[in-house]
């Protein structure tokens, strides 16, 4: 299913991120994954493709912590788990727990993204982005840097 985000996002640099994660970086490096969640700071359910969820061993609860998106590429099989950095910290090593506890049923590969707006705000959290995750910076939106050592983009 295709959303249109500019028709349900509010206005603000976090919902602009996640736009941008949708416009921009999925069809750059998820191309025709779908969008199962899509949250935002004061409405955490924008968008949910419960259905689809539910098929990968996902239920969600009030009290789910997902991250911001979550992208489907079903050829792949890869699930991409994208928070958008513009006040709360990235994908950090704590992150990822909590994340593999949620997913622990669902046995696609994982892919942890951190995303940012800017190379500045980048910079304010770099200490924190946890290893074997991605960052995708939106104003250079054909680049990603990889903390995964041996290992391009892939699931966890």
């Amino acid at each position: 299913m295709k959303i249109d985000v500019k028709d349900i996002l509010p206005p603000g640099n976090h919902n602009l991120l996640q736009a941008l994660i949708i416009e921009e970086f999925a069809p750059r490096f998820a191309p025709g994954a779908k969008v199962l969640y899509l949250g935002d700071t004061e409405h955490k359910t924008l968008f949910i493709n419960e259905e689809c969820l539910n098929k990968l061993g996902l239920y969600l609860t009030d009290h789910s912590k997902l991250p911001d998106v979550v992208l489907y590429d079903e050829s792949r099989e890869w699930l991409f788990l994208v928070e958008a950095v513009t006040s709360h910290g990235p994908v950090s090593p704590k992150r990822i727990v909590e994340l593999e506890e949620f997913f622990q049923a669902c046995k696609v590969g994982k892919v942890y993204v951190t995303a940012f707006l800017d190379k500045q705000e980048f910079k304010k959290h770099l200490a924190d982005v946890a290893w074997e995750t991605e960052v995708w910076i939106a104003e250079n939106p054909d680049h990603m840097i990889h903390f995964n050592g041996d290992r391009f983009i892939g699931p966890r």
